[in-house]
């Protein structure tokens, strides 16, 4: 596949590729997705992680100290070494100030991505809640089929255990699209889904409007030719066919109603147009998760997959890691881990596990990501917290950002309404826990909570064996 990155150059131009940020979710794609090409592929990372240990393993080269200048020896040449970089990384980082002053040909990675799948159908999924889970599973559903596709996603797939596709037979890509840096408005998808657009990223965007403005510029990049999915309510408009879809809707174009457990089965029944397809299975439960696999079955159809494929692939996804990811699942006890960051995300996890485990004490671990986001949602992540039976706070991860002053886990325990609450930090969770009568326990954040995951499982194992 050949990529022009600008009017002189082209990917065959380059033999190396450098990742300032190599162990984030979706570099860790490209990462792969070079490394499958044969070109030499590594990269600077903050911190070791699953990730970082993964890519290594598969022949990257990978470090975790800031080199300036002293590059590795294979991305020393500068012209035949392509650079790609997040918006995560600081501008007085020494590696990337020494790539822009030696004259690198820099990319972001968003720009790198809409580069490589512009020969492609991009099947795109945005929205502020649900869009990895809705892309691995619509990347599934057509993996396992006749169909296939290539994927760039933004969470590891249980089912193939990996953020990445590449098939050489199908025309089709589907795309994470991140609203992050506006990253999404560098693709140009032929058919998209949206998933949810409640205000996020305020630190870049500034306001609310302003974030609503990204995702009807992300809608108007459409192919006309092509269709939107868009979760009913939302304000969006395309030149392309729109197509609503929503759960307990009347007035949706697919409707889903009837959601309910069946055994180990998590089923509900779809109408759309003059049509009703009932007992769809679904692989992972979930309210949130049945508007997801809506908006997949609403993609599908249009594109022309019949309705014993679409079961098919809805009954046998498994999850992706962090997202509603069972750890234990025990009569006894439960252990959900779940990166839910947005107080949307925390209110469609809750009301999930309501449903599923009723009559059973919920005890929930939470870390608050970024100190903007914590002070922009205070009052809305205290509210949703506040309907855990028993809650435990983390301090706040900061990410890529410095304090802010009165914004800390304290102030949102303050104002948590729940008396079983308290502030742990990573090292005693595990002593907290061993108080606590558990019957459904979940870990919530998108921080680096999940490496406690581990730990609390083998300890909830040891307790059970007693």
């Amino acid at each position: 596949m050949e990529i022009n990155f600008s009017e002189n150059s082209k990917l065959t131009d380059f033999k190396s590729v450098y990742f300032i940020g190599i162990g984030g979710i979706g570099m860790s794609a490209l990462a792969r997705y070079f490394k499958a090409l044969n070109y030499s592929v590594g990269g600077y990372d903050k911190t070791p992680s699953p990730l970082t240990d993964q890519l290594m393993h598969e022949g990257c080269s990978v470090h975790f100290e800031d080199r300036g200048e002293n590059l590795p020896l294979e991305f020393q040449d500068v012209l035949s070494t392509l650079i790609i970089i997040t918006p995560a990384i600081p501008q007085n980082h020494g590696e990337l100030n020494h790539v822009r002053q030696a004259g690198y040909t820099i990319l972001k990675r968003s720009e790198v991505l809409g580069l490589i799948t512009q020969s492609m159908k991009g099947l795109c999924v945005a929205g502020t809640h649900g869009k990895t889970t809705t892309s691995t599973l619509l990347a599934h559903i057509l993996h396992s089929s006749k169909w296939e596709c290539s994927a760039f996603l933004g969470g590891i797939s249980t089912n193939f255990n990996s953020n990445l596709l590449i098939s050489s037979k199908s025309e089709y890509a589907v795309i994470e699209a991140d609203e992050f840096d506006r990253s999404f408005l560098r693709l140009s998808p032929y058919g998209a889904i949206i998933t949810s657009a409640d205000p996020d990223h305020l630190d870049i965007y500034g306001t609310a409007e302003k974030f609503q403005e990204g995702f009807q510029l992300y809608a108007n990049r459409i192919n006309p030719l092509g269709f939107l999915v868009l979760k009913e309510g939302l304000p969006f408009t395309s030149l392309a066919k729109t197509i609503t879809y929503a759960v307990g809707s009347d007035t949706a174009d697919f409707r889903a109603s009837n959601l309910r457990v069946s055994g180990e089965s998590f089923l509900m029944d779809v109408i759309f147009k003059n049509t009703q397809w009932n007992d769809i299975e679904l692989g992972v439960p979930g309210i949130h998760n049945a508007e997801n696999a809506l908006g997949c079955i609403a993609l599908l159809v249009q594109l022309g997959m019949t309705e014993s494929e679409i079961r098919m692939g809805l009954k046998t996804f498994r999850g992706v890691k962090r997202r509603f990811e069972y750890i234990i699942r025990e009569k006894n006890l439960i252990y959900i881990d779940d990166y839910a960051h947005h107080p949307k995300e925390i209110e469609a996890l809750i009301d999930s596990v309501r449903l599923m485990y009723p009559t059973k004490k919920i005890t929930g671990i939470f870390q608050p990501h970024l100190f903007s986001r914590t002070a922009d949602f205070m009052d809305s992540f205290a509210e949703e917290l506040s309907r855990l039976d028993e809650i435990l706070v983390m301090p706040i991860y900061p990410a890529r950002e410095l304090p802010i002053a009165g914004i800390t886990s304290d102030v949102l325990l303050e104002k948590i309404n729940n008396p079983q609450k308290k502030l742990v930090d990573a090292k005693n969770i595990g002593k907290e826990i061993a108080k606590s009568n558990l019957e459904v326990l979940l870990t919530i954040g998108a921080g680096d909570i999940d490496r406690i995951v581990n730990l609390l499982k083998k300890q909830l194992n040891n307790e059970q064996q007693l």
